[in-house]
């Protein structure tokens, strides 16, 4: 099989001409380094901003409430870095993720099964929507938006059909709100919802940087046709792709849960949008090819830093969305850019 170069791939930049494939490969790094730093350097300016506004913005208190609301989104994201660095959608997110919650209500409440093992309930069933999604893109060659798009009104709907319409609370159940709301650390005031977000972040991070799934993620992305005619199978590798960030998506459920105590059948409408604009706001490209793990946990930071800070300032709901909308109309745009000028 020949060997695919990948932006992520490290290369001796001294060694080769700038004009050489290597050379462009050692190039794309700096630009994705670069590229993280500018959005570091975004939430740093955000958050001088807030903090100026509202004295109350960098108490403890919020900040831990900031941290803790981006949990979810920034699982979601997390995932979805993936998929969208093969140049693919994920839009069931946020049902997918209220389905499994409800799932694991029912696992735990309604059966009564171990907390772990309807834990594991929960993620699995994230996991098989993911697989269902890359198992109809990959062989029924759905494109991904009308497969994802499908997937998010089946969740719904059976999140709705499975809970009758009625949220699931999880009071009876010892531990489970342990899982977001304490703390594994003692003496430490850090929950448990913000020390999964970054161990799933060092985890997502390796496997990207690391594996040969992240080797194959970038391949995909780059250039399709390349990577078939490489040797890769790329159907195989898009639905574990497409089952990974359904993985996480089932963390996410499990987390959103544990920590309002309840598995809300309708709550997670929208998570899908802000999750896909933390991955592009962190420096993900739309069309594929290019992205980093840790550039989408400081767009996910970002989505939550503002809308705290929005909401803090008393921001009416309606003027949020609009102002949230603004930004993921910036970061895509500013991406049509980026690639003009790669180009």
């Amino acid at each position: 099989m020949n060997e695919v170069k990948t932006a992520d791939q490290p290369t001796d930049d001294s060694a080769v001409p700038a004009s050489t494939p290597a050379g462009r490969t050692a190039r794309g790094i700096v630009r994705q380094q670069l590229q993280q730093i500018l959005a570091f350097a975004s939430l740093i300016v955000l958050v001088a901003f807030f903090a100026l506004a509202n004295d109350n913005f960098l108490t403890w208190s919020n900040v831990t409430g900031i941290l803790v609301s981006t949990a979810v989104i920034g699982i979601l994201a997390l995932g979805t870095t993936y998929v969208i660095i093969t140049g693919g959608i994920e839009l069931s997110l946020g049902t997918g993720m209220t389905l499994a919650a409800v799932m694991t209500g029912v696992f735990l409440v309604n059966l009564g099964w171990p907390l772990y093992l309807g834990v594991l309930g929960g993620v699995l069933t994230g996991a098989l929507i993911g697989l269902v999604n890359g198992f109809n893109i990959a062989f029924l060659k759905i494109p991904p938006f009308i497969a994802t798009l499908a997937m998010m009104m089946i969740a719904q709907g059976l999140a709705l059909v499975i809970s009758g319409t009625a949220p699931i609370y999880f009071t009876d159940v010892s531990g489970f709100t342990g899982i977001s709301q304490g703390s594994a650390i003692p003496g430490v005031d850090i929950p448990n919802a913000v020390l999964i977000l970054f161990s799933a972040t060092i985890v997502a991070a390796l496997i990207l940087g690391k594996s040969i799934l992240g080797r194959f993620t970038f391949a995909i992305g780059s250039n399709e046709e390349a990577a078939v005619l490489s040797g890769i199978n790329v159907r195989k590798w898009k639905i574990i792709i497409y089952t990974l960030s359904g993985a996480f998506m089932g963390i996410a459920g499990v987390v959103l849960a544990a920590r309002l105590n309840s598995a809300q059948p309708a709550i997670g409408v929208g998570y899908e949008l802000q999750a896909i604009a933390a991955v592009v706001i962190g420096g993900t490209s739309l069309q594929g090819g290019k992205g980093s793990i840790v550039g989408t946990l400081i767009g996910a930071l970002i989505v939550g830093t503002v809308t705290n800070g929005l909401r803090i300032m008393s921001i009416p709901q309606e003027w949020q969305t609009v102002i949230i909308g603004l930004v993921i109309l910036l970061a895509v745009y500013t991406d049509i850019l980026r690639r003009g000028k790669q180009g």
